[in-house]
């Protein structure tokens, strides 16, 4: 399959290389262009433009930082809307707002281009071992386009709905309630070590337990050890998820009074130098407020003592 590959962050680079293993022909955008040059050695082409990567190919995929990165390199000066060819697909895999998904949706139908919003789960590491979980939304024809894509990207693929921002609200969801766990680690972890109890025992019996989800399973460990980098995803990507998060529910009359206690947690760790640690630090927060030194130097965090 042609395959136009916009974005090549830690994400991006990892998904484009597992397609270009697979046999696919990928044509490779980054803003900055060093990004491309491992994949060019693998036989990937480097496109001068997102217009340029997504020309005469049967799907272009973003995987991109935020909103405005969408915003600037699909619909700005030689964005890939310009160079989609008609009945071409656009999977927009990064995590972005329900109401941006929803104009791409809009803007692609009035060129007779198809999307699907297909948005992941999954750290930079679960990207390279192609273990990613995909909720994909579009409409069937778009979905089974993709379909050859997701088989090579993912270890499953979650369709919801022909409607693409619900898998952009679902994704948001799932990142919440990863902070929630984050958070409530956190304050579990500091009480213990208030009531001289050692965390790494309460985790053993949690994780073992009631809590034998993936999620504790990989942050639960970074925590004990605050180990926060290199960072997998980090604070200011964190912030924008939750921002996201609480601007949907809020244009939906609908309050999420825990995501306005982590997103506090990310601004607060950012405002003390953080923001170049993976999200888990916001764990730190808890400890911190119950008077904890941390327990090992070299966290990552510029305040770290």
């Amino acid at each position: 399959m042609r395959i136009g590959f916009v974005g090549l962050g830690n994400m991006g680079q990892a998904m484009a290389m597992n397609l270009v293993r697979a046999g696919h022909q990928i044509a490779a955008y980054n803003r900055t262009a060093s990004r491309a040059e491992s994949l060019a050695s693998m036989g990937a082409t480097v496109a001068a433009s997102p217009a340029e990567a997504a020309s005469a190919k049967e799907v272009v995929i973003t995987m991109l930082a935020d909103d405005a990165a969408v915003e600037s390199l699909v619909f700005g000066p030689r964005g890939v809307i310009e160079g989609l060819p008609q009945h071409s697909l656009h999977i927009s895999m990064s995590t972005i707002s329900p109401s941006t998904s929803q104009r791409l949706a809009a803007e692609h139908k009035e060129r007779v281009q198809e999307y699907v919003a297909a948005p992941v789960f999954g750290r930079p590491e679960a990207a390279a071992q192609a273990k990613l979980f995909i909720v994909a939304a579009g409409s069937q024809d778009a979905i089974s386009t993709a379909k050859p894509v997701f088989e090579v990207l993912g270890q499953r693929t979650f369709v919801v709905d022909e409607r693409p921002e619900q898998a952009n609200y679902i994704k948001l969801f799932g990142n919440f309630m990863i902070t929630c766990a984050l958070e409530s680690l956190g304050e579990v972890f500091a009480v213990a070590r208030k009531a001289d109890i050692n965390p790494s025992t309460v985790f053993e019996v949690l994780s073992g337990t009631l809590f034998n989800a993936p999620v504790y399973h990989t942050y639960g460990p970074r925590i004990l050890e605050e180990n926060f980098s290199p960072a997998g995803f980090r604070m200011p990507l964190g912030l924008k998820d939750i921002r996201l998060g609480l601007q949907a529910a809020e244009h939906l009359n609908a309050p999420m009074p825990f995501a306005n206690i982590v997103h506090d947690r990310f601004l607060t760790a950012i405002a003390n130098g953080c923001e170049d640690l993976d999200w888990s630090a916001i764990a730190l927060g808890p400890a911190e407020d119950a008077g904890l030194p941390r327990t090992r130097i070299g966290s990552g965090s510029k305040t770290a003592a």
